[in-house]
């Protein structure tokens, strides 16, 4: 590495930090300034200063912006050190002394490709335990308000499973209501209580929902545990003493996330869980879950492409203003996302093309492009 490839990589990371600086203040601000009130308030109920609040409200939004944004940023921050460059007369300069553009741009692409990757990792390793957090209204800074629960069908047990509202913090349903498809001796057509809390699976019983202060059947404590061909499905005190009176113990691989209607849970979810999630033969996973799956393995290099195929604009005989050259690329990303959007709806909805290639069509139509402008720029 060269002192000129140095100075421009110094000048392109200052760039992307201040436009993402920029960006990012301006989110924080109109949004804090909405909701100053509610952050007072969660301040002082939890003795703390305000300033702290912000960084534990705000701190996952940055990130979760910046998954949002890298790689526009980038592909902008392009465009503003060429300008730069240009304006000051060091491009021509440079140019002048026989470097190539593809030579001059080389660090820039290496630059583009290592936020790429900071994305990637932020996605599969920070965002996912953000969740929580990346959930919180303007009015529930706790995080753990009251939800609507989004029904769901255990294919394996035949146990639909409803409830008034479900906490997803604390991952817990209020008044559930579980309805039997399948006869399970002496627990009738439906289990009601008063709330019930998942559980992971440890030596005493495998993952699902511990029901509390069981309403139906009456008499709880009375009926004998039963099952499937699996194993026991429905756990009760009156032969597992794990158990404590009135508790009844749901054996299931539906979980609280699953229940949850903001499908944001989801979205923020890493590719592992994702792919778990499709593989759990007792969930119904929509198409749009399956396009989300292979929209995450292309993310990478489709990233990556869009970056490239801004190259061949700030590489031009013609000397267009900085103006020209945001204009172009703001076409360009839009470009980018209808295609991106066009091939989600398609796959998601099951029209003409299958979940994997509505995923895979924006990169085998821009990735192409993407190689052949990188190829053009390294000759130049």
């Amino acid at each position: 590495m060269t002192q000129i490839d140095r100075y421009i990589l110094g000048l392109f990371f200052r760039t992307f930090l201040v436009c993402f600086a920029s960006l990012s203040g301006i989110f924080v601000v109109f949004h804090a300034f909405q909701n100053m009130n509610d952050l007072v308030e969660l301040a002082q109920s939890r003795g703390v200063s305000i300033s702290r609040v912000m960084w534990y409200y705000y701190g996952p939004y940055m990130l979760l912006l910046f998954d949002w944004t890298g790689a526009i940023i980038a592909l902008m921050t392009l465009l503003f050190v060429v300008g730069w460059l240009r304006r000051t007369g060091e491009l021509t300069a440079t140019l002048a002394a026989g470097v190539s553009h593809g030579r001059i741009f080389r660090w820039m692409i290496f630059a583009a490709l290592a936020i790429v990757l900071v994305q990637f990792a932020s996605r599969e390793l920070l965002l996912p335990t953000m969740r929580d957090a990346l959930s919180m209204k303007s009015k529930d800074l706790s995080g753990d308000a009251p939800q609507p629960i989004l029904p769901s069908y255990d294919k394996i047990s035949g146990i639909l499973l409803e409830g008034q509202s479900i906490r997803p913090r604390s991952k817990e349903i209020q008044h559930p209501s579980f309805r039997l498809d399948v006869d399970y001796p002496g627990f009738g057509e439906a289990l009601v209580s008063v709330s019930a809390r998942w559980l992971p699976a440890d030596a005493n019983h495998g993952e699902g929902y511990l029901m509390q202060q069981v309403i139906t059947p009456v008499a709880i404590d009375d009926i004998p545990s039963a099952g499937r061909d699996r194993g026991l499905v429905l756990m009760t005190a009156y032969d597992q003493p794990w158990l404590e009176a009135g508790e009844c113990f749901v054996a299931t691989p539906v979980n609280a996330e699953i229940l949850q209607t903001d499908q944001s849970s989801t979205r923020l979810s890493s590719s592992l869980q994702l792919f778990d999630r499709l593989r759990n033969p007792a969930v119904h996973n929509s198409m749009a879950t399956r396009v989300l799956l292979h929209e995450r393995l292309i993310r990478v290099p489709l990233d990556f492409s869009l970056f490239l195929l801004g190259l061949p604009l700030v590489v031009n005989r013609r000397g267009r203003n900085l103006f020209m050259m945001i204009g172009a690329a703001i076409g360009t990303v839009v470009l980018f996302f209808a295609l991106k959007t066009a091939g989600s709806a398609m796959g998601g909805g099951g029209y003409l093309l299958s979940p994997a290639i509505a995923a895979w069509m924006p990169f085998l139509v821009l990735g192409p492009i993407a190689y052949v402008r990188l190829r053009e720029v390294e000759t130049v």
